[in-house]
């Protein structure tokens, strides 16, 4: 049911673009009427008695489609892509493979939409990653997910929670209610259930003065709880488009406004910026009440419906529709918006990167973040759309069909903490794009590596309570690393402050934090090629100097033995140096053995001591 409010415009599109013949004219006349389960069983007719063509076998894919039989959808495209057909095509029949999760057939379809629409921003990102999916399985968990015991047999969605404990949503569930031809559910109304202090819902009730004889939810309520947006029919305003030749009323999806006057809603109006030429629909109230946020097919569109926001002005008149562009739209749909209270907003979308059909994804508008897939198990092959959040109550809600009708979901956040690295110079205070920062965990392995922005920002999301550690390199700096506590949550800002490199090239040599060997070892270690490679960028930075690297040992072992040890140390550091490019006459390395100590503390060594005279240094020979 969620796709009357995503696909509309593109079957009043599709439509008009078809031909039409004797044997069709039922369902054309069906499917123009969006009877999509009524559509297919005739199309589905002519299939089976032999007078089907890439037309019926196109229209009968479209139908199933619409209504996410991908089984059926699947089958369809098939046998209508056996005709050259255009490029949306590919991509509907590569989004119902992957739906059923036939990834690499859907692969193959998307190379066909890729080569015929190849400046598709849609082709773009799946051309330079057409094997997302592995890595997409395995980021980070956000949320347990639970499906709702208010759930019915009929399709329920875009659950919002208000500060009251009531939630509001959208279902068909109202059996008296005549039934759309779209999939041959009642039409939908608005209901409310009351969230429980022991986490159970009160039986749903319909929100009596908001519903019609029309299509009427999901809704956004206010912060103060007294005005609601609601998305319902243009018919109520007398507003559609005649089709005398088919005898029919286009109509499209209108948002209105209400106000609450005691416990009834009041006041509804449409809002007017709404048009009998384009829909607006899934409507998201920011905190102030100054922002609307909504999804739209209006002219200035991307793709198919994108998601818009319009400002609020305390005089109760509205600014213009502006279009969130290409951080968030694509030439696929996107749906769905909700904007939380600290300002980030969820939206669906069947033109990112996802596991199947509509994925739920979310960026942060303070940091101006790219959109990230929300990840399992929220997201799936099938649909997944509407996600809402409560900040204050930390729990949110979405919908999904991943058991056959959609159906509210649960989302309770997974601890998770956010590590925000603010890499810059240390000396001028100027912020550092192009530093690669890399997440270690507590036995120092690298997790992953990032690139900082032209802020200077580099944002991970790892577990709770767990230490970490934030190591930094950039040309022309110190590299370095910072620690990163354990935390029960929330938020953690790493000041990565690097010093520029020449702050570690003395008179007589070049100074790097100590170079420690396991014992009886000389293999470099990842700690010691961590600060080899600032040796390695003052000899970039320096194309005369040369490097005497003296090599030392602690006490245990026999004077020769640990002659031998010291000079593989040496050399060690020698070839890790060449290793990154450097010429080998300009480096060369020589072993001490226990002749030159650290820490002078003969037979009463402590570990500590030991680990100290375990060392090289770094000698300028030329500048």
């Amino acid at each position: 049911m969620k796709n009357l409010y995503i696909t509309l415009s593109f079957v009043i599109a599709s439509m008009t673009l078809s031909a039409q013949n004797s044997d069709t004219e039922k369902a054309d006349r069906l499917f123009a009427r969006f009877e999509y389960v009524d559509a297919a069983g005739e199309y589905l007719k002519l299939a089976e008695g032999k007078k089907a063509d890439a037309y019926v076998y196109k229209q009968l894919a479209d139908s199933y489609f619409n209504v996410f039989n991908t089984a059926e959808a699947a089958k369809w495209y098939a046998k209508a892509t056996e005709t050259q057909q255009d490029a949306e095509t590919y991509y509907r029949y590569a989004q119902m493979l992957k739906a059923d999760g036939k990834y690499a057939e859907s692969n193959k379809q998307m190379q066909k939409f890729a080569s015929l629409a190849p400046s598709d921003q849609r082709a773009v990102e799946f051309k330079q990653d057409p094997n997302y999916l592995p890595k997409l399985k395995s980021q980070t968990k956000l949320f347990d997910e639970k499906s709702l015991d208010i759930n019915s047999d009929k399709s329920d969605f875009g659950a919002v929670l208000t500060n009251d404990n009531t939630l509001y949503f959208a279902t068909a569930r109202n059996k008296a209610r005549k039934n759309y031809g779209w999939n041959e559910e009642p039409f939908l109304d608005l209901y409310k259930s009351t969230y429980n202090a022991d986490g159970t819902f009160s039986e749903p009730v319909p929100v009596a003065e908001i519903n019609s004889k029309f299509h009427d939810g999901p809704a956004s309520i206010s912060a103060d709880g007294n005005t609601m947006y609601f998305a319902s029919e243009s018919f109520k305003e007398g507003d559609f488009e005649k089709d005398k030749a088919k005898k029919l009323k286009y109509g499209q999806v209108y948002l209105y406004k209400a106000t609450r006057d005691g416990d009834k809603w009041t006041n509804i109006k449409a809002l007017p910026f709404t048009s009998k030429a384009y829909s607006t629909s899934s409507p998201s109230l920011s905190r102030d009440g100054k922002t609307l946020y909504f999804s739209s097919n209006m002219p200035g569109s991307l793709g198919g419906n994108d998601v818009w926001k319009v400002a609020v002005n305390e005089d109760g008149s509205y600014g213009t529709p502006e279009n969130l562009g290409k951080s968030v739209n694509t030439e696929g749909n996107e749906s769905f918006p909700f904007i939380t209270d600290d300002n980030k907003l969820y939206f669906s979308s069947d033109g990112r990167k996802g596991f199947g059909a509509l994925d739920v994804f979310v960026i942060d508008l303070n940091r101006k973040t790219e959109a990230a897939n929300v990840g399992a198990p929220v997201n799936t092959e099938k649909d997944d759309f509407a996600f809402s959040f409560n900040t204050a109550k930390n729990i949110g809600f979405f919908s999904s069909n991943r058991t056959g009708d959609d159906n509210i979901y649960m989302a309770t956040p997974v601890c998770g903490v956010e590590v925000i690295t603010l890499v810059k110079d240390a000396r001028t205070g100027k912020t550092l794009a192009d530093a690669k920062v890399s997440i270690l965990d507590a036995k120092k392995n690298v997790i992953e590596s990032k690139i900082s922005e032209s802020n200077g920002e580099v944002f991970y999301s790892v577990d709770c309570n767990k230490p970490y550690l934030i190591q930094v390199t950039r040309d022309g700096y110190e590299s370095n690393t910072f620690p990163v506590a354990k935390t029960n949550g929330g938020t953690v800002n790493v000041a990565a402050d690097l010093q520029p490199i020449d702050v570690i090239v003395k008179e007589t040599e070049v100074v790097l934090n100590e170079i420690y060997f396991e014992f009886d070892k000389s293999n470099i270690t990842q700690a010691g090629a961590f600060e080899l490679d600032k040796l390695v960028q003052v000899l970039k930075n320096n194309p005369n100097m040369e490097i005497m690297v003296k090599g030392h040992t602690d006490n245990r072992g026999s004077d020769q033995y640990n002659l031998n040890l010291s000079d593989r140390r040496a050399r060690a550091a020698v070839q890790y140096v060449i290793s990154k490019g450097i010429a080998k006459a300009r480096i060369a390395g020589k072993g001490y053995g226990e002749s030159e100590p650290k820490v002078d503390c003969k037979e009463n060594c402590t570990e500590e001591d030991h680990a100290k005279n375990r060392r090289n240094e770094f000698l300028i020979v030329k500048k």
